[in-house]
């Protein structure tokens, strides 16, 4: 996957201002990730969008009442919390964050993109951005990421010792806390482990919450109780 400055996260009827948003933050030379432009064709969504959240310096997130009520936006923004990419919402409405965002969102530094006209907002957005790209280089985290990500649309299936059945179970169980990214991840995860108790502890790791975190593992000792 190519490198990215900004992942742009968004709801779907916030689409327009979302591509409008990405046509000024380009415009400045800081090159954007957003769905579905930079999604390949016959790629896994979900996979796609994991490596660019991965891969990015900084998430925009486009913040309103749709974005608020979006099960999608907040998979998103957890996911970037977890691997510690900066967030920057972006709030295109006057609303507050719900419970479960503002658990990721309370404390960070938001721009407001009202009362209109937008365009002055769109600039302090750039000149924020611009700053911040400066002044915060790559971490090793972060390259090393970019550097191991996979091409999903090239990579041959993932070879485990782990069974159909066992792999379905963990992704039904994952994808109860971090939604459909969580079949890439039980396959990605699997192809690099060896025994079922690693795999367990690895995906539950992908759970920022702890209390979700051992609900999950709880569950996944029902896989291991069955094999032994």
């Amino acid at each position: 996957m190519m490198r990215h400055d900004v992942f742009v996260s968004y709801s779907q009827p916030d689409k327009d201002l979302a591509f409008e948003v990405v046509s000024r933050v380009e415009a400045r030379g800081i090159s954007c990730w957003v769905a579905p432009r930079d999604i390949a064709p016959a790629a896994d969504w979900a996979a796609e969008i994991v490596e660019a959240i991965g891969a990015a310096r900084i998430m925009v997130l486009l913040f309103s009442a749709s974005a608020n009520a979006s099960p999608q936006v907040r998979r998103e923004v957890e996911r970037a919390v977890h691997k510690q990419v900066a967030v920057l919402p972006f709030r295109i409405e006057n609303v507050l964050p719900s419970d479960s965002l503002e658990y990721f969102l309370g404390t960070r530094h938001w721009l407001d993109a009202f009362p209109p006209p937008r365009e002055p907002h769109y600039q302090r957005l750039c000149a924020h951005l611009s700053r911040f790209l400066e002044n915060t280089p790559s971490s090793a985290s972060v390259n090393q990421l970019r550097a191991l990500a996979i091409d999903s649309t090239n990579a041959p299936p993932a070879v485990t010792v782990f069974g159909h059945e066992e792999l379905q179970y963990l992704e039904a169980e994952l994808a109860a806390y971090i939604g459909p990214i969580a079949k890439y991840l039980v396959q990605r995860t699997a192809a690099g482990v060896s025994s079922l108790d690693e795999l367990v502890t690895r995906l539950g790791a992908e759970i920022v919450s702890g209390y979700d975190r051992r609900q999950f593992i709880n569950a996944c000792q029902k896989v291991a109780g069955a094999r032994t």
